[in-house]
């Protein structure tokens, strides 16, 4: 059932803030304000914002099945209106820099919807993107939505054979080299665009044009020209009169699809292989009413999100819900805030985690045959594939309920720190959802424009771990000297670390450095003290910490520069007090910062997004992200004082 906000508070508008509270009174506020947060069955889950290509993604959908309705257009439309900025554009997060193919999509959306061409709205965002490049230079995503609807030839698409299904884990590029949001993302796609639909609009999309070739001269000993030539062999390959093995693959393919839906009817609990796998279906002659499909429709329902504005209903979608993540936070936070292991929301809280620890095996295991299943998802739903990041999260934050059911509390540490283990790459860090997912051939493929396709350890996730691991009395371990040797080793020369799942660097920063103090590295080692002057050269004037998303782009110029935020200060004092600088003018600010920003409700606000999907391409603001980090950082502070 489509969901209605408010649900949770902490994505309404900016509240009045509270007269400064002491770091103990900030932080008395902010455990009421998340006991109210707390659903009956005992998660949190904050919303997961995005940007508008998942509104205009979703009606482009039901136009293709035919089910979008009247209610569907208006109040999409509206939402996605609401989100366009000055100059015509749309952007990929709040402040960010206009982005061409996020346009081109909220613009066809908007005509879907029925707004006229001519519209001043959309005829500034016309004349942005033609001068941007056009439909000619948005990504290959965004081309195939238009290739559905005969705006884009498919013939000038990348093409990718569902014969990949076939390729067994050992061969180059076969579907498991892809990380798994990509490779569920991809199989589906084989199909799509080997069936190559085309599918009528009430308009066209002439005016977004600029009438450029696109330029395929690429020198053929280079990648780009590698991959040309293959691409204008496969292209043939598809021309084949008759070719049985595609229908063997075909049928293969949607077979694997197939076994990957999950309980909640998504792919993979995200959006992008949900909704590809549901046309893949659909395309190979699966009725709207056959259970999978009927299943995926309704559970998009579930991500839908519906709320009375000022302008009328507004409809948006989340890509992604994170309530494993977001309790497992919330737990740390409310314990590191002094409340008892005992309190009700904190036993409810270990009640419903504990029930959401995975049994079965994944595609983790084609890397990992003899490993056996543990660890904890993201989702509500997504048993396929556990994530390291999560499961590490969910460990440091059951260990720290005394319960008298704590044989099973024991059980579900026990089979998740082995499995963290084994999923371990060969280089000494995680990644978070494969082991070893690092050949780099898969992100030279042409079609490969949309973000990140492989999942290589990194510094956040691989910190998380470590830290768990250090907390579990496991610092001397192999697995815990080769994951801190790891963290040494890709240190930053500014003394920084790269934050792959959350902006950037301060995120990075904000989780080795108490990782590493916890495995045993003295506060006072060169490399501690590094990112301890880095953290401090980047607080901004107002005590706080903040980092713009183009960071990842123009590191030179947005390392640790932004806009103050709660979740972004909070990282950067939980190193510095990991790292002994309880009393320095620096936590001092930064704490003084919190106490004086939180809103009489005990929340935050946070307009930014400081969650990364794919680093330099897609961004998320976790909703609750701005309560559960600063109630770590003010607990730890006022425990360190006591």
């Amino acid at each position: 059932m489509t969901r209605t906000v408010p649900e949770p508070s902490t994505s309404d508008a900016p509240r009045e803030p509270a007269r400064t509270r002491t770091p103990e009174q900030t932080l008395a506020a902010g455990i009421e304000f998340l006991r109210g947060e707390q659903h009956a069955a005992g998660w949190w889950k904050g919303e997961l914002a995005t940007n508008v290509t998942m509104d205009a993604e979703d009606l482009l959908l039901r136009q293709f099945l035919g089910i979008l309705t009247e209610q569907q257009k208006e109040e999409s439309a509206r939402w996605i209106r609401s989100q366009q900025r000055e100059d015509g554009t749309w952007a990929n997060f709040p402040g960010g820099p206009a982005d061409l193919s996020t346009t081109v999509e909220a613009w066809v959306a908007l005509r879907l919807a029925g707004d006229s061409a001519d519209a001043p709205w959309l005829a500034a965002a016309a004349e942005w993107i033609r001068a941007n490049g056009g439909v000619e230079a948005t990504r290959v995503f965004t081309r195939i939505w238009l290739a559905m609807f005969g705006q884009w030839s498919w013939a000038d698409l990348p093409n990718l054979p569902p014969e990949l299904i076939f390729l067994p884990s050992w061969f180059p590029l076969n579907v498991y080299d892809f990380a798994c949001w990509a490779r569920q993302t991809v199989v589906p796609l084989t199909i799509v665009g080997t069936l190559r639909p085309k599918r009528k609009l009430p308009f066209d999309v002439a005016e977004l044009r600029t009438g450029k070739t696109p330029d395929k001269s690429a020198a053929p000993w280079t990648w780009d020209g590698v991959f040309q030539n293959l691409d204008t062999a496969l292209h043939t390959y598809a021309k084949l009169p008759f070719n049985p093995v595609r229908k063997v693959a075909l049928r293969q393919a949607a077979e694997w699809i197939l076994a990957r839906q999950e309980a909640d009817g998504s792919w993979g609990g995200i959006q992008p292989p949900w909704v590809y796998s549901i046309l893949a279906l659909h395309l190979l002659g699966y009725p709207l009413d056959h259970p999978a499909l009927k299943a995926g429709l309704e559970g998009l329902d579930g991500f839908t999100i519906r709320e009375e504005t000022e302008q009328g209903w507004v409809r948006r979608l989340e890509a992604c819900q994170s309530p494993v993540w977001d309790t497992a936070l919330a737990m740390t936070g409310l314990l590191d805030a002094g409340v008892s292991p005992g309190d009700e929301m904190l036993v409810r809280a270990t009640e419903w985690v504990l029930g959401e620890e995975i049994s079965v095996p994944g595609d983790w295991t084609v890397r990992r045959p003899s490993l056996a299943p543990g660890g904890f998802a993201f989702e509500f739903a997504n048993d396929g594939y556990p994530d390291t990041d999560d499961t590490a999260e969910v460990v440091l934050a059951l260990r720290r309920m005394g319960r008298p059911d704590h044989l099973r509390i024991r059980g579900a540490i026990d089979r998740s720190v082995k499995w963290l283990e084994g999923m371990q790459s060969s280089d000494g860090g995680w990644g978070a959802f494969d082991a070893d997912n690092t050949q780099v051939l898969a992100t030279k493929l042409p079609f490969c424009d949309f973000g990140a396709v492989i999942d290589p350890p990194s510094a956040d996730v691989t910190a998380h771990v470590v830290e768990m691991l250090a907390a579990e009395g496991k610092a001397g371990s192999r697995e815990c000297r080769r994951g801190v040797k790891w963290l040494l080793d890709n240190q930053e020369a500014d003394g920084s670390w790269f934050g792959r799942w959350g902006a950037n660097y301060v995120y990075g920063t904000g989780a080795v450095v108490p990782a590493l103090v916890v495995a045993g590295i003295p506060a006072g080692d060169v490399r501690i003290r590094r990112a301890v002057k880095w953290l401090a050269e980047h607080q901004n004037a107002d005590g706080g910490w903040g980092e713009d998303l183009r960071s990842y782009d123009d590191p030179v110029n947005w390392s640790g520069r932004g806009e103050s935020t709660p979740s972004q200060t909070a990282w950067a004092l939980l190193a510095l007090l990991a790292a002994g600088e309880r009393d320095s003018v620096a936590v001092t600010r930064g704490v003084a910062w919190l106490c004086e920003r939180q809103r009489a409700d005990g929340g935050w606000d946070e307009d930014q997004h400081t969650g990364t999907g794919f680093p330099g391409d897609f961004y998320l603001s976790y909703h609750l992200y701005r309560v559960v980090f600063p109630l770590s950082a003010l607990g730890r502070y006022v425990r360190s004082g006591s």
